[in-house]
Parts: structure tokens; C-alpha cells; sequence
């Protein structure tokens, strides 16, 4: 039996997906909070870097993973 090799392209995301823009409730979702909590970091200016156009809240991925990073601990006596 012949094995073909998998192609990792489709593993790859596309070049510009860490800088594109998503929406409040995608961004929610990405970091496993609630859009409510996104609007409370957003006034005390504990969450992660957001750009307003108006009324619209938009994020990049790029930042809420740069975000979420320096929020790894190994223990929880890690302030």
C-alpha cells in the first residue's frame, strides 16, 4: 500500500491572519472570556491593545496572543 505525504499548507495560516481585525465577540471568544469582561478591561485598560473606528471595537489576533502570553505562569503563587 502506497502512503501519500500530507501536505502542512493547509496547516499554515494565511500571511496577514495574525494582523486582521476581528470582531469584540471573536476576540471574547478567542481569549475564553465574555464580551462583558472585554468591555470592563477595556475601561480599566487591563485587557489587551483594541482600536475603536467609531462605535466598533475591532482586535488583532496578533495582540490578544501577545496578550494572553505574558499571562503564562507555570504555578499559581505567580503573581
Amino acid at each position: 500500500m502506497r502512503h501519500q505525504a500530507v501536505s502542512t499548507d493547509q496547516a499554515a495560516p494565511a500571511p496577514d491572519y495574525w494582523n486582521g481585525f476581528i470582531t469584540e465577540t471573536e476576540a471574547a471568544d478567542y481569549l475564553c472570556q465574555s464580551v462583558r469582561t472585554l468591555q470592563k478591561w477595556r475601561v480599566s485598560g487591563a485587557g489587551p491593545a483594541f482600536y475603536k473606528a467609531g462605535r466598533s471595537v475591532r482586535y488583532r489576533r496578533a495582540d490578544l496572543r501577545d496578550w494572553a502570553e505574558t499571562r503564562r505562569r507555570q504555578h499559581t503563587s505567580q503573581n
